[in-house]
């Protein structure tokens, strides 16, 4: 799964996406990703870790095909998602084929209730009212709060809630792959372990694939199956969940946990990171 070469066809064949060496630029002048490769295999669940500025929203709205709403766009490298290149395609072509972005900040229809939300994330849906009624009830057995919430206005109902709902919403258009953008951020950790809990059901469950953007490295390690750190629009590192979780910079540097001679960022990751770009 190194992001350092491409695919060979028998790996591209187990992969949902494919971003190769892209470059995001804004308003035609900001660099803002600077040759960024990931792969995420079928089924799994992958972690796009980093600082708040570091790229990883810009990175799944390449992906989604949501840059030219804030006057971005991808000027290098490709994208594929299940073997289809998406650069050209419009949003709603790409929610169509089975990926879908869910955005930072918990973006329901504040006047809208619940079941609403959930109905408008079947729009694009042309199976019938049976079908989307049988996975609005499948969204209810995953979310037992929104089954409660149902008739509230969801502008009225917690974060966490609203969080549920935004989810929920991205599962009635029947996706293959959620493009999951900070679930935790503002949440309570008891509402945070929560909803990765249901994140992980539905990878394991419903066979959903996930590419997780997330600040909060200790909880996206812990049910990812392997991550990527962006620094400034590059990746500096990537690996296996669980030897990133055990990696002594990412220790010091993400989880907080602090080594005895590190000082600084710069001085334990330089050398690295350059080594890695210019290979």
């Amino acid at each position: 799964m190194s992001n350092l070469n491409a695919p060979t066809a028998t790996e591209a064949a187990a992969l949902f996406l494919v971003v190769n060496n892209i470059e995001v630029v804004y308003d035609h002048v900001i660099l803002v990703l600077k040759g960024v490769s990931l792969d995420v295999p079928r089924g799994g669940i992958v972690a796009l870790l980093g600082a708040n500025g570091a790229g990883k929203t810009t990175t799944l709205k390449a992906v989604s095909n949501l840059l030219h709403a804030e006057r971005g766009e991808v000027t290098k490298g490709s994208i594929l998602f299940d073997g289809v290149e998406v650069q050209s395609l419009s949003p709603n072509e790409v929610v169509r084929r089975g990926c879908i972005q869910v955005m930072e900040g918990r973006r329901c229809f504040a006047h809208l209730t619940v079941e609403e939300n959930l109905l408008t994330g079947a729009f694009t849906r042309t199976d019938g009212k049976a079908a989307i009624a049988q996975d609005l009830e499948r969204v209810y057995a995953y979310f037992p709060r929104l089954a409660e919430r149902c008739s509230s206005t969801a502008g009225y109902t917690s974060g966490g809630e609203q969080q549920m709902c935004v989810i929920g919403r991205a599962l009635m258009s029947r996706p293959k792959m959620i493009l999951l953008d900070e679930p935790s951020m503002g949440l309570a950790p008891q509402i945070v372990e929560e909803i990765f809990e249901i994140v992980k059901d539905l990878n394991v469950k419903e066979g959903v694939s996930f590419l997780l953007a997330e600040q909060n490295t200790n909880m996206a390690l812990k049910y990812a199956n392997y991550g990527y750190i962006l620094e400034n629009g590059r990746v500096v590192m990537d690996g296996e969940a669980r030897a990133l979780a055990a990696n002594e910079d990412v220790k010091e540097f993400y989880l907080g946990v602090a080594g005895e001679k590190r000082k600084s960022f710069r001085d334990v990751k330089h050398y690295k990171r350059r080594k890695r770009w210019l290979a």
